[in-house]
């Protein structure tokens, strides 16, 4: 097994957890695996839980967690992640740099390219762990002297540029949300998802500039503001060009919604047209996710039974479709060099942007980012109404769920 071996290779001896977990994997036993991980992450410095068992950390641990994502993914939904891995890959030329964010864009793909420690066919690697020092030993030991990855030089000088930054926004009261920025001990010292990954932002930048005969490809989690301009749609994910896109030429705006189109009809069905009302799109979702009710469908009815499945291939097209949003300004103002220059561009990205949230949507109607993307989206175009039907059908799937409720009051204003 190939991550076992480079578990091996790393020169420590192995702690006898992770010889259970290599072997399990091997026999393809899902339950240990899974079990052993979850034991182990209890006491892994980096994880919520805070522990301090030193083991937990270097290349071995890096290739435990690929292997525990592989079957974490796998046991979620075989059936439409498999699939879904294998258009990906198929998509991606050889010789290139893949970014995956989300569990499925990373553990997958790693487990069905034919082999990530070569980069074959293409190089994958997340853009969410690249802060972490133990993770970028671990693409150097993959990857050193086949393309550029970051030194601790870098890393130590991408920290110091956030923090410089922070500060002054900070002296200035504009910090960000979730951004945490503490003096300790005469020190500065960041903290919170929203700094980490604005560290990752920059990391991602130097492998960006430093591979420049590479093409890059990329699967969002966390949007990296620096990318927007270079983004357009690739398939199921983004394509991250060498320079920056002035706008989005109607050949690639239109090849994703013709592109989506197919792909979603086997899925979820062929109702959902250009001229589909969001009306009809919450309809759908309270016919199919709350009463369960599936006359006249035909899309695949076990969908609705993989909870990872729907919200994976919902937060597939709600990237996409912040693309568009981003150059129509949905989430703050965008420089005049990428903003749209006529009303007929502004029409067209507002029009593909409402349609791929309406797929996003209808594919997982309680997904909270989708939701919260898309209501945000139609506020942005005087859609209040709209806007208030997608948060009341969210608020009726999950009504537990006050944040709802906190949209649905700003919706009204």
């Amino acid at each position: 097994m190939e991550k076992e071996a480079q578990a091996n290779a790393a020169g420590k001896e192995m702690p006898p957890e992770f010889q259970t977990l290599f072997a399990a994997a091997a026999k393809g036993d899902w339950l240990t695996v899974s079990n052993t991980f979850r034991n182990l992450r209890q006491h892994a410095p980096q994880y919520e839980h805070g522990g301090n068992d030193r083991r937990l950390s270097g290349t071995a641990w890096e290739a435990v967690k690929e292997i525990w994502g592989a079957y974490e993914c796998l046991g979620a939904g075989e059936k439409y992640f498999v699939p879904m891995g294998g258009e990906i890959i198929s998509s991606i030329p050889a010789g290139s740099i893949y970014f995956g964010g989300t569990d499925i864009g990373r553990f997958l793909i790693t487990a069905m390219v034919k082999s990530q420690v070569e980069g074959d066919p293409f190089f994958v690697l997340t853009q969410n762990a690249l802060a972490d020092k133990d993770y970028l030993a671990y693409l150097r030991s993959m990857y050193g002297g086949k393309i550029y990855t970051p030194t601790d030089d870098d890393s130590k000088s991408c920290y110091d540029e956030y923090l410089a930054d922070a500060q002054a926004r900070k002296k200035a009261n504009t910090l960000r949300p979730g951004e945490n920025i503490k003096e300790i001990n005469g020190k500065l010292e960041a903290s919170g998802q929203v700094s980490v990954m604005s560290i990752n932002a920059l990391l991602a930048k130097v492998i960006f500039d430093k591979n420049p005969d590479r093409e890059f490809y990329l699967e969002e989690s966390f949007p990296l503001k620096w990318m927007y301009p270079y983004l357009e749609p690739h398939g199921l994910i983004l394509k991250i060009n060498r320079r920056p896109l002035a706008a989005l030429s109607e050949e690639a705006m239109q090849a994703d919604h013709d592109y989506w189109t197919k792909y979603l009809t086997p899925i979820i069905g062929d109702w959902l047209k250009e001229d589909t009302s969001v009306r009809e799109v919450c309809a759908f979702a309270e016919k199919t996710h709350l009463k369960h009710s599936f006359g006249g469908y035909k899309g695949d009815r076990e969908l609705v039974h993989y909870v990872m499945a729907e919200k994976s291939l919902s937060k597939l097209r709600n990237s996409i479709a912040s693309v568009y949003g981003w150059r129509l300004g949905v989430n703050g103002d965008v420089s005049s060099q990428y903003a749209p220059k006529s009303d007929a561009e502004r029409l067209r990205l507002a029009k593909e942007a409402d349609y791929a949230f309406r797929q996003a949507f209808a594919l997982c109607p309680y997904s909270p980012e989708t939701i919260y993307l898309y209501v945000n989206f139609l506020v942005s175009q005087q859609r209040r109404p709209d806007a208030l039907l997608v948060a009341k059908t969210a608020s009726h799937l999950d009504a537990k769920n006050h944040q709802w409720l906190d949209l649905l009051a700003t919706s009204k204003k």
